[in-house]
């Protein structure tokens, strides 16, 4: 029963870290990337729907952004909420077709995108440690209900303790990769 409880709370743990990973892909870092506009979301059909369900994205250059939209009745509602993001993003229309060329990062906005940065890896750490608390109480319960014994209890606590400073370890990785990248001009 506390092998299940290790390998959901080590499985918990490195969903935490990719889920952290993605939240700071979305931070741009002066490079066109399509994955920059995955968080926006258009408002049409009488929804909000993703972008990537209502145009395709790619890159033209290394600093250029190309949406193509899917229907042309919407192209206004895709510049729209491109432009009310929070990227800081200003499409230029083509007919069905949007360039998004990107601004290149002034020291002010780095710091700042460092700052959310750093906030989401923030983030992570807290849900790997929220892994490790409840991972932690379902041995406790176990000792309770005497299904195991004090032992086992320090062991998987020691066990659990490994796998969050490594998932932690993994965060902090992240994260000075993400700021080296950010800050190169």
């Amino acid at each position: 029963m506390i092998d299940t409880i290790m390998l959901d709370a080590q499985e918990r743990m490195g969903k935490c870290v990719d889920a952290t990973k993605n939240q700071m892909a979305k931070v741009r870092t002066g490079r066109a990337h399509p994955s920059l506009l995955d968080s926006i979301q258009v408002s049409c059909y009488g929804s909000m729907s993703p972008l990537n369900q209502v145009a395709n994205v790619g890159v033209e250059d290394s600093r250029t952004l190309t949406v193509n939209v899917f229907d042309r009745s919407i192209v206004q509602a895709v510049e729209k909420a491109i432009m009310s993001s929070d990227l800081g993003l200003n499409p230029m229309s083509a007919g069905a077709t949007l360039r998004i060329p990107l601004p290149s990062l002034t020291e002010e906005r780095r710091k700042d995108f460092i700052k959310v940065v750093r906030n989401e890896a923030e983030n992570g750490r807290i849900a790997i440690r929220n892994v490790r608390r409840d991972a932690i109480s379902e041995v406790k319960k176990l000792e309770k209900a005497k299904e195991c014994t004090e032992d086992d209890v320090r062991r998987s606590e020691d066990e659990v303790q490994k796998h969050t400073d490594a998932s932690i370890k993994n965060i902090d990785q992240i994260l000075a990769v993400k700021e080296k990248e950010l800050m190169e001009v």
